[in-house]
């Protein structure tokens, strides 16, 4: 089952929080098609946050046809959005480079910063995906 983590301090609504966290673990196969999500009254007692909240995260999940609401019985995933499964091998080697980039002394904005840049770097373009070795524009590094 899923678990929330709400940051405050993040500047994103915290609606759109569990949006994205609840698309993340779709992503990820962490939640799969059939599973129940928590209960607003369990993400509320975890959370501290109000159940309107989560509410709207879960209207939102479910206009995007991904989950859907069963009177009485709860939220109820309808469909994946998994093409990493967590056992995958890319992500044991960013895992290990995540570690590699700590003890390089970056923390986790640096991080983010870095792999997002990288990210608009590889994926802003449409057509195939750069050869290794060369940018997204088809230059040699």
């Amino acid at each position: 089952m899923v678990e929330y983590r709400i940051d405050r301090h993040s500047g994103v609504a915290t609606y759109v929080q569990i949006v994205q966290q609840t698309k993340q673990a779709l992503r990820l196969g962490v939640l799969r098609p059939g599973d129940k999500l928590p209960t607003a009254r369990e993400v509320v007692e975890a959370t501290a946050i109000n159940p309107n909240t989560v509410l709207k995260a879960y209207r939102e999940l479910e206009r995007d046809g991904l989950v859907e609401a069963r009177r009485g019985l709860g939220t109820f995933v309808r469909r994946g959005l998994s093409t990493a499964p967590a056992d995958s091998p890319l992500r044991s080697e960013l895992g290990a480079w995540a570690v590699r980039a700590r003890e390089a002394g970056l923390d986790r904005e640096d991080v983010a910063a870095l792999f997002t840049a990288v990210l608009d770097e590889h994926f802003t373009t449409t057509g195939p995906a750069p050869s290794p070795g060369q940018t997204s524009q088809g230059e040699s590094q």
